[in-house]
């Protein structure tokens, strides 16, 4: 089954809600009792309870959780040469554009005697999370240990499922080796996330957890980021996604491979062709038939252009004006003078322009990041940045020309806030000057 073609004009504006809904991210009740149940597991039993859930769900059983130094060794040998150069210009590049992220301390007197100042600190212990479901991702170890390490985080760990030998996948052990983090766990899914969150005998507590999963690892960094004994978190990314604004001119064939190039993540991922064209659209639904059968996850894929859409409209306004409301996680322009327009877009994790940018070259080496909001959080957040292991806290100081200058104007806020203690506050040291 392909995607639903929608004439958008006229349509209602239930069925435009309609059109533009997600697959639900929401687990049912018996997830989340059993992820809860995992992560109290872990908190109460650390690494007992990581080896029983290893053995249940990955069907392994590890003396050692820890990455040995001999293991990243023998993971380089089974890649190839141009695998790892691949690898080393992605994380080039991914660091090249983070380095750029990076600012300098503020330090402004807004008034004469008082000034103010923003200085930044590394967090000092960071966890990231690559899972390794369906497919193994070396490209999200980079994403995450890069900008990790140009914050310069004291403590930064890595966790990645193991596979059935009791060996992590050779090559995220060495995408995150190069990329600069040491200290990698073969541990996954939701014991990962709690094993961070509470730190086990083995495995360093964090104050902050980064990375994508699946609904299980969701659930668990929901649960451990609301917990003030748990962990910060990234964001909860959902489902891959990707919207593409077309028009006449744009390729059939180059539309039809980014949408599925989305749509083989997983099945419950969406992809949407916004068009001006009503002939591109069947242009594209072909193409997409036909590169189908050359997929090796053809059946992934299949299963998530059920929760798809063709939307034809009646100008590229009017597309963007959708796209904005979607919030996509990725947005691909196929249109004339795409540059143009990008001035036009609100909300969307990453933007990609013009017929020579393929949406996986910002997933692999363009230099952006690939850790985007999805489920239309876009409308609100961010994608994954240096300054997200990062944290930043403000200074004040005032001479007595500032508080003299400034003190009479605090008393006056705090009264007409009922709040006696702050004016009284001020007061005092004011008498000191005096």
């Amino acid at each position: 089954m392909g995607p639903e073609t929608i004439l958008w004009a006229g349509l209602p504006a239930d069925q435009q809600e309609a059109a533009l809904r997600r697959p639900s991210m929401a687990g049912d009740a018996a997830m989340t009792e059993a992820v809860s149940s995992i992560v109290e597991q872990v908190r109460v039993s650390g690494d007992t309870a990581i080896r029983e859930f290893t053995a249940k769900f990955d069907r392994v059983e590890l003396a050692d959780f820890r990455v040995s130094d001999d293991e990243i060794r023998a993971a380089e040998k089974e890649l190839t040469d141009n695998a790892i150069t691949a690898i080393d210009l992605a994380i080039a590049n991914v660091r090249c554009f983070h380095e750029a992220q990076l600012t300098a301390p503020i330090s402004i007197e807004t008034m004469p005697g008082f000034r103010c100042q923003r200085i930044s600190h590394p967090i000092d212990a960071v966890g990231l999370y690559v899972p390794a479901g369906t497919a193994p991702l070396p490209s999200t170890a980079i994403m995450l240990a890069v900008p990790a390490v140009i914050a310069s985080c004291p403590t930064c760990i890595l966790c990645t499922p193991p596979r059935l030998d009791g060996r992590a996948d050779s090559a995220v052990l060495v995408a995150a080796s190069r990329a600069g983090v040491r200290d990698i766990f073969k541990i996954g899914g939701a014991q990962a996330i709690a094993a961070m969150a509470y730190g086990t005998k083995t495995v360093p507590k964090v104050y902050k957890i980064f990375g994508p999963g699946n609904a299980w690892v969701t659930l668990a960094k929901s649960l451990v980021s609301v917990d003030p004994a748990g962990a910060a978190i990234d964001m909860l990314a959902g489902p891959s996604e990707v919207l593409v604004i077309a028009d006449a001119s744009a390729s059939a064939d180059i539309v039809a491979a980014d949408l599925l190039s989305q749509a083989e993540h997983g099945v419950d991922s969406q992809v949407l062709l916004v068009t001006t064209s009503a002939s591109l659209a069947g242009e594209v639904e072909q193409a997409v038939e036909t590169q189908l059968k050359e997929l090796t996850r053809a059946d992934i894929a299949r299963q998530a252009l059920a929760n798809s859409r063709v939307i034809i409209v009646d100008d590229l306004d009017k597309a963007i004006e959708i796209s904005n409301r979607y919030a996509p996680e990725h947005l691909i322009l196929q249109c004339e003078s795409a540059g143009e327009r990008l001035t036009d877009i609100r909300n969307a994790g990453s933007v990609f322009l013009g017929q020579w940018t393929p949406e996986s070259a910002g997933d692999y080496c363009s230099g952006t990041n690939h850790v985007l909001p999805t489920h239309g959080f876009a409308r609100a957040c961010s994608g994954l940045s240096t300054d997200q292991f990062l944290r930043s806290m403000t200074v004040q100081e005032l001479t007595t020309e500032g508080l003299v200058a400034i003190g009479n104007t605090v008393i006056e806020l705090a009264e007409l806030e009922g709040l006696d203690g702050h004016a009284a506050a001020v007061r005092r040291s004011l008498g000191a000057v005096s």
